[in-house]
């Protein structure tokens, strides 16, 4: 539920005095985001990933197979570093799917970081309100 637009304001007003007062909290706190610290893992990829292409050109034209093979390893541990990276924070930017195709077999839907317990106690729950209803409990039959 969003906040009232005056609530908006003041908290708006409240970040900005903080950015003011302590400047060293704020860089913190930032630099805590995962979506930042995963950022900093694609840009430091990117240097790993020239170095390796530049070993391994330097490898091909000296023929020193060591210099390629050095060049090879560091460019995909470079690659795997960025995609890994880049993987952890596209899902922390995306928002999670929507309800569309999200159900599970018992026909709840399944939100992510429920506990087994919340899932059981839903599942329950749903039984109960369909009980009252007069199906008795069941999907799909009726009472006799």
């Amino acid at each position: 539920m969003p906040l009232p637009e005056h609530e908006q304001r003041q908290l708006q007003r409240i970040e900005q005095a903080l950015c003011r007062d302590d400047p060293e909290f704020v860089r913190r706190m930032r630099a805590g985001d995962p979506r930042v610290r995963y950022g900093h893992g694609l840009m430091q990829a990117l240097p790993g990933v020239v170095i390796g292409a530049g070993l391994l050109a330097a490898g091909a034209v000296t023929g020193r197979v060591y210099l390629g093979a050095a060049g090879v390893v560091i460019v995909l541990l470079s690659l795997v570093r960025a995609v890994v990276s880049w993987r952890r924070y596209a899902a922390r930017v995306r928002p999670a799917p929507s309800g569309a195709g999200a159900g599970t077999a018992t026909g709840t839907t399944r939100r992510p970081g429920q506990t087994r317990r919340a899932r059981v106690k839903e599942r329950m729950q749903e039984r109960r309100r369909r009980r009252q209803e007069g199906n008795g409990g069941m999907t799909g039959r009726t009472r006799r």
